[in-house]
C-alpha cells in the first residue's frame, strides 16, 4: 500500500475532479502492475496497472488508494468491472469512495465475483493523498493550503510590506513544489500590486503544472487569464480546483482563517529578526483556550537555514 501511496503523489493536483489514485499489482509475490491516474482524471489508476500487468493479473492481488469505481463514464469503464474481467483474486483498497455513483458498489460489485475484499490499510495516509477530493465531496470546496513565511519573530513582511525575500533558496524551492501540486493559487489584491507575482513553478521539469491564478479582490481588473473573487466562500465556485494554495497577503491569510477554510499550514521560519514588521491581523480570537486543539503537527524539517512545518486542521469530521 505504500507503494500505491507513492504512485498516487505523482498526479497529485493533475487529476481534478477525479481524486488522483495509485494501484499496485502483485503475482507471486513480485510487482507485476503499476498505474496512477493519468492527468485530467483518465485513465484511472486500476486500468493502467492491469494494462501493464496484462494476463500476470489473472489470481493477483490489487493494492488500491480508493475503491474502484462502480459506475461507466463516457470517459471509460468502470475499474471494479475491468478488475473482475482480469480475474483477480483479492483487492486490498485504502478507503471506500464517497461519491455516491460509487460509494460501497465497487466493493459489492467485485465480492459479488468471489473477489476479497479487504479496506483500511494506509487509511490515514490515504486520506491525507486525496484530501482535495475528500473534502470537495464533504463540504463542497476545494482542500485549502494556507503558506506563510515568517521571521522568528512572527513577521511576515516588512513594515513597509516588501516580503522578497524572509526565506533562503531552499525553502523557495520547496514552495515551488507545493505549488505543483495545486490546481490553483490564490493571493489577495495587496500582493498582486505589490509584490507583481507571476504565480507559477519555477522547477526544471515541473514548469508545465503551474497552477490556475486566483485574486482575491473585490476591486480589480487583472489580466484575462486570472480567477477574480470577492470573499473566501467563493472558492467552492472554482470549477477543477480540489487543492488550492493560498499564498498571500497577510490579510488574505487572516480572511481564510476567520472563515475557518484553511485545512493545512505551510509554515516557512527564517532565522532572522524584522523588529516593526507586520503580523497576521486580527483572526477573530476572543479566547486564548479556543485556539488550542485546532492545529496538528504532522511534519517539520530544516531546508538549509530556514524550517518547515507542516499542520493539519482538526475537525470533526473531514
Amino acid at each position: 500500500m505504500a507503494a500505491a501511496l507513492a504512485l498516487a503523489e505523482r498526479c497529485r493536483g493533475r487529476t481534478a475532479p477525479n481524486p488522483g489514485i495509485g494501484c499496485v499489482i502483485i503475482a507471486d509475490g513480485h510487482v507485476v502492475g503499476r498505474g496512477w491516474t493519468q492527468p485530467g482524471g483518465r485513465p484511472h489508476a486500476e486500468a493502467m496497472a492491469l494494462a501493464e500487468a496484462g494476463e500476470k493479473s489473472r489470481g493477483a492481488t490489487v493494492y488500491v488508494t480508493l475503491e474502484p469505481c462502480a459506475h461507466v463514464s463516457p470517459r471509460g469503464p468502470a475499474c471494479a468491472d475491468l478488475l473482475v474481467a482480469a480475474g483477480v483474486a483479492r483487492l486490498v483498497a485504502a478507503l471506500g469512495d464517497p461519491d455516491p455513483r460509487t460509494d460501497g458498489a465497487g466493493f459489492a460489485r467485485l465480492r459479488d465475483a468471489g473477489i476479497a475484499v479487504d479496506q483500511g490499510v494506509g487509511a490515514e495516509a490515504a486520506a491525507r493523498a486525496i484530501a482535495g477530493f475528500l473534502t470537495r465531496q464533504a463540504r463542497g470546496r476545494p482542500h485549502v493550503t494556507l503558506k506563510l513565511a515568517l521571521s522568528l519573530d512572527g513577521a511576515v513582511a516588512l513594515g513597509s510590506g516588501s516580503s522578497r525575500w524572509i526565506t533562503g533558496g531552499e525553502a523557495r524551492a520547496h514552495a515551488h513544489v507545493e505549488r505543483s501540486r495545486h490546481e490553483a493559487i490564490l493571493v489577495g489584491r495587496g500582493t498582486w500590486e505589490s509584490d507583481k507575482p507571476r504565480l507559477d513553478v519555477r522547477l526544471a521539469g515541473l514548469e508545465g503544472r503551474a497552477p490556475r491564478r486566483v485574486l482575491l479582490s473585490k476591486h480589480a481588473t487583472p489580466d484575462d487569464d486570472v480567477t477574480v473573487i470577492d470573499v473566501p466562500e467563493k472558492i467552492a465556485s472554482l470549477e477543477g480546483v480540489d487543492h488550492l494554495l493560498v499564498e498571500g497577503g497577510a490579510a488574505t491569510a487572516a480572511a481564510f482563517l476567520v472563515a475557518d477554510l484553511v485545512d493545512r499550514l505551510l509554515l516557512y521560519r527564517a532565522p532572522i529578526l524584522v523588529g516593526g514588521g507586520r503580523t497576521l491581523p486580527d483572526i477573530g480570537l476572543t479566547d486564548l483556550a479556543a485556539a488550542h486543539g485546532r492545529w496538528h503537527l504532522l511534519d517539520a524539517r530544516p531546508l538549509g537555514s530556514d524550517r518547515v512545518e507542516v499542520y493539519e486542521r482538526r475537525r470533526s469530521e473531514r
